[in-house]
């Protein structure tokens, strides 16, 4: 039984006092914890870890949501199994109380439903009120945070300051259409990643803007070129209506624009700086994104 104890005769014993609706069964203090770990991959189950410091104290830790009892392990930092109480709520939420130790103790354990697989798009909600981190495998490089793209680079994951909730989602494969243009004498590729169908890609070198016709709604498109190509700041248009993007430069010289239209129509992509009459609201288009950029970075960032 991995050497829980379920504390049935100890809870009979004890008076316990559940304060309001939103908060978990508890019988020790609150456990300082040194670190909490998702391990994301292409698969419906999570990997949580958290490692809690000593305590000459029982304490307590709260569970993410979705944990499956039998795959809980708890262990010293010499990797030897210790004893724990599992309780439950009686409302979905779980936690483990830790009985006093010298050492740190690892908690170890994994996630059901909380990942899940559509039209070759992995998924994963998850909610926690401590600053957690969320590592990804290596395979998976580019991802969409809260709908925002993100591309890790040299990294490893994000952090998600002072917990909350987050919807990550990533391709189980990727889907990847390049295209050539002409502008003056050079060349450039242009590379489209998109579920979406793509149709009537055009590179106008008059007005120096990029378009192209999506066949639905709701999907993901990533387009990657050198900056000079357009020239930023960007405006992207949907039926000649502004729409959110998010913009990545992972890559020296080269900008990625993340967007996810929520009709189908043509898009049309506009580096504002080739624009006479854009010039006067490029201080104004860039406080702009500020704004935008400024309180996401503080939520989270990467690891």
């Amino acid at each position: 039984m991995n050497n829980q104890i379920y504390l049935i005769v100890l809870l009979l014993a004890l008076v316990i006092v559940i304060p309001t609706a939103s908060a978990q069964l508890s019988l020790g203090a609150e456990a300082n914890q040194k670190l909490i770990e998702v391990k994301l991959d292409k698969s419906e189950i999570i990997n949580v870890k958290h490692v809690i410091a000593a305590s000459n104290i029982p304490v307590d830790v709260n569970l993410f949501n979705g944990v499956i009892p039998e795959s809980i392990i708890v262990t010293n930092d010499d990797g030897d199994e210790k004893q724990f109480g599992l309780l439950h709520d009686g409302r979905g939420n779980q936690s483990i109380t830790i009985f006093p130790s010298k050492s740190n103790t690892i908690i170890k354990y994994n996630l059901e439903d909380t990942s899940t697989l559509y039209e070759n798009l992995w998924t994963v909600k998850i909610e926690y009120s401590k600053t957690y981190s969320v590592l990804l495998s290596e395979e998976i490089d580019l991802f969409f945070l809260n709908n925002n793209m993100i591309k890790l680079g040299d990294k490893k994951g994000i952090v998600v300051n002072n917990g909350g909730n987050i919807i990550i989602q990533y391709y189980d494969k990727i889907s990847k259409i390049i295209e050539e243009v002409k502008w003056k004498e050079d060349k450039f590729n242009v590379d489209i990643i998109t579920d979406s169908k793509i149709d009537k890609f055009n590179f106008d070198q008059e007005s120096k803007n990029i378009s192209f016709q999506v066949n639905e709604k709701n999907k993901f498109i990533i387009i990657s070129m050198e900056e000079k190509l357009l020239g930023g700041p960007y405006v992207i248009l949907l039926n000649d209506e502004k729409i959110k993007y998010t913009k990545s430069s992972s890559k020296e010289n080269y900008v990625s624009l993340s967007m996810k239209p929520e009709s189908s129509g043509e898009i049309i992509i506009i580096g504002t700086t080739v624009i006479p009459e854009f010039s006067m609201f490029l201080p104004l288009i860039m406080g702009f994104l500020v704004i935008l950029t400024v309180p996401f970075m503080k939520k989270f960032s990467l690891h």
